[in-house]
C-alpha cells in the first residue's frame, strides 16, 4: 500500500519510510526539510512543502490516489526549546496540524497514524502507565501532543469514516540497523547523543540531569525503545488498522509504543559504558525544564491490536547509534 509520510525526513519519519518499504509498502513524503534532511529522501517519492499547503496536498493525492493511510510525524520535539518557544511549538504542532487533518478529511484519506508522547503521562507509582492511565503534560511539547489527541479524539467523532490511531512513543534511541538514517539533529537532548558526545570527546562531560527523583537511583526513569522497533509498530498500524476498528466500538485508539522496561538514566549510562568499553565522564545536575520523572509502558494493548513486541535491546541501540554517529560525521561534516 502507499501511505503518506509527514516528517518523513527526519530521524523517526526516515526510519518509519524504511520499515514501510522492507515490508513492501510505499512511502509518500511531504517534509519542509526546516529539520529534516535532503539525503533522507533520495531515491523516494518526496514532496517537498508545508503540512498546511492545501495545493501540495490536491498534487500528492492527484499523483498518488492509492494513498490509503497517512502517519503524521511532522512535528517541533525539543522539550527545553518547547519551554522557551511556547508560540513556535503551539502554531507547528497543534494549528498545522489541525489544518492537515481538515484537508485530508476533505480528500477523503481519513485513516490517520499519529505520533503522539508519553510525555503526557502523570507520574504514578511504579512508574509503569497504561493507556487510561492519569495525564499530566507539564511542557509545552507535551501539551502539543494531548491538544492533538483531544482534536483527533473530536474529528473522529465528527467526521465520518474517520479513524486514528494515537502511538504515544517513550524514548526512542538507535538508528535504522542499515545505516540508512539516524539522529541528525546538530545539539540533541537526547540522552543517548549526549553519551556519545561525551564518549568521543565533543562534550567534555555528560549531566545526569536530576538525581532526586523517587526512583531506585534519583534518576530519571525511562522506557528506552529502539528506533527501528518503534518503526516497525507504525508499519503494524498501518497493515491492521481495518482489523483494529473492525474490532472496536471506538473510532480513535491510543497505544502505548515502548519495550515495557523502566530503566534509569544511570543505568542507561553503565549499559553505554559496557557496550563503548569505557567510563564516561559524568557530572550529576538539576533537572532541565519540563523534565519529569519519567514512565514505563504497558505494551499489552500494543501485542494485542497491533500484533507488535520489540525485538531489540538497549545494547542493539547503542551500537547502531555509535555505527550512525560514524556515518553521520562523514556524511554531513
Amino acid at each position: 500500500m502507499k501511505v503518506l509520510v509527514t516528517g518523513g525526513a527526519g530521524y523517526i519519519g526516515s526510519t518509519i519510510c524504511s520499515a514501510l518499504e522492507d515490508n513492501g509498502h510505499t512511502p509518500v513524503i511531504l517534509d519542509s526539510l526546516i529539520t529534516g534532511k535532503k539525503e533522507f529522501v533520495e531515491n523516494r517519492i518526496f514532496y517537498h512543502s508545508d503540512i498546511t499547503d492545501k495545493s501540495t496536498l490536491l498534487k500528492i493525492f492527484s499523483d498518488h490516489p492509492d494513498i490509503s493511510h497517512t502517519i503524521h510525524c511532522a512535528a517541533l520535539i525539543i522539550v527545553p526549546d518547547s519551554v522557551k518557544n511556547p508560540y513556535e511549538y503551539y502554531r507547528e504542532n497543534v494549528a498545522k496540524s489541525n489544518e492537515l487533518f481538515k484537508i485530508l478529511t476533505d480528500l477523503n484519506c481519513c485513516k490517520i497514524v499519529f505520533s503522539s508522547s508519553a510525555s503526557i503521562y502523570d507520574t504514578v507509582p511504579g512508574f509503569k502507565v497504561e493507556e487510561n492511565s492519569p495525564l499530566n503534560p507539564l511542557s509545552p511539547y507535551a501539551k502539543t501532543k494531548y491538544m492533538m489527541e483531544l482534536i483527533l479524539n473530536d474529528f473522529c467523532s465528527a467526521y465520518s469514516n474517520f479513524q486514528a490511531i494515537s502511538l504515544r512513543y517513550f524514548n526512542p534511541i538507535g538508528a535504522d540497523p542499515k545505516l540508512r538514517t539516524g539522529m541528525h539533529i546538530k545539539n540533541p537532548s537526547h540522552v543517548l547523543a549526549k553519551l556519545i558526545e561525551t564518549a568521543t570527546g565533543k562534550s567534555s562531560v555528560f549531566q545526569v540531569t536530576g538525581t532526586n527523583w523517587p526512583t531506585r537511583d534519583g534518576s530519571g526513569i525511562r522506557d528506552y525503545i529502539h528506533v527501528w522497533d518503534l518503526a516497525l509498530s507504525h508499519v503494524k498500524a498501518v497493515e491492521n488498522f481495518s482489523k483494529i476498528f473492525s474490532e472496536t466500538n471506538n473510532s480513535f485508539q491510543v497505544i502505548n509504543i515502548g519495550s515495557g522496561n523502566g530503566v534509569t538514566v544511570k543505568e542507561l549510562l553503565q549499559a553505554f559504558e559496557n557496550v563503548y568499553e569505557a567510563k564516561i565522564n559524568t557530572v550529576e545536575t538539576i533537572p532541565r525544564p519540563g523534565d519529569v520523572a519519567g514512565a514505563f509502558a504497558s505494551c499489552d494493548k500494543a501485542a494485542k491490536l497491533l500484533n507488535w513486541n520489540t525485538s531489540l535491546s538497549i545494547e542493539d541501540a547503542i551500537k547502531d547509534s555509535l555505527k550512525w554517529n560514524e556515518k553521520y560525521l562523514k556524511l554531513f561534516s
